[in-house]
């Protein structure tokens, strides 16, 4: 590298964290809301169109993508779906299954008995209790078998344009501890802790940010805090 490239990487990041992990604990409400604020705008500035990385249409499709991810890849479940979808494309299809042949179709994203048969139980209930269409409200969604919050959250965020929680998975659950923004670990204590310092209007693109920013640069085992555009702002970055 350059000895240019090299000033250039140096001040792309900071010389240090600046927050610590007593200073986050200690953070008024008014505070850690005008940190969230900027991690949102940095991270938005570095992910102008941040979108879920499931392949879909429609909000049936997404329902039937998100049930499917549990376990297993995005990337592997979107090289399923399509073949899927198209033998499947609405809730009577799953309904009717073949619990063998659709068990076929979801063979490579684990535990597909028991998703073969989540399918078939969801298209049942959709007939019975929406005529077949997916409801857009938070108790009907986590009323249908195989749908917790999350799931319910990534539906009526994603598929409707709906703010009723913040998406909690395994990303959003890492970098919202590291980042001071909680000390619980049960996810629905942690939505609630997130949901009362994000703005509402912004809990879905919250979620996206957090969750490329997991893949991309904080990741579980090596986070990558010297490119890190968050790390002043985060009490766990070590640059």
């Amino acid at each position: 590298m350059s000895a240019v490239k090299a000033s250039e990487a140096k001040r792309s990041r900071p010389a240090r964290p600046g927050i610590t992990p007593g200073q986050a604990r200690r953070e008024s409400g008014r505070v850690r809301r005008q940190r969230v604020a900027e991690i949102v705008a940095r991270l938005h500035r570095e992910d102008p169109n941040p979108r879920i990385a499931l392949d879909f249409a429609t909000p049936l499709q997404l329902l039937v993508a998100t049930i499917l991810a549990a376990q297993s890849t995005d990337v592997q479940i979107n090289k399923v779906t399509p073949s899927l979808f198209l033998r499947y494309p609405t809730a009577r299809d799953y309904a009717a299954a073949d619990l063998a042949e659709l068990e076929e179709f979801v063979k490579s994203t684990g535990f597909f008995r028991n998703k073969a048969r989540a399918l078939n139980n969801l298209g049942r209930a959709l007939l019975e209790r929406h005529d077949g269409e997916v409801p857009a409200r938070m108790d009907a969604l986590v009323a249908l078998p195989g749908v917790g919050r999350k799931t319910a959250n990534v539906i009526l965020g994603n598929a409707f344009g709906l703010t009723e929680g913040i998406v909690v998975d395994t990303h959003v659950h890492r970098l919202s501890r590291r980042l001071g923004l909680t000390e619980e670990d049960d996810p629905e204590k942690i939505e609630r802790d997130l949901m009362a310092v994000v703005p509402k209007e912004e809990w879905t693109l919250f979620a996206l940010l957090l969750i490329d920013h997991g893949r991309k640069t904080c990741k579980a085992r090596r986070p990558d805090c010297e490119h890190c555009p968050i790390a002043d702002l985060c009490p766990s970055a070590e640059v």
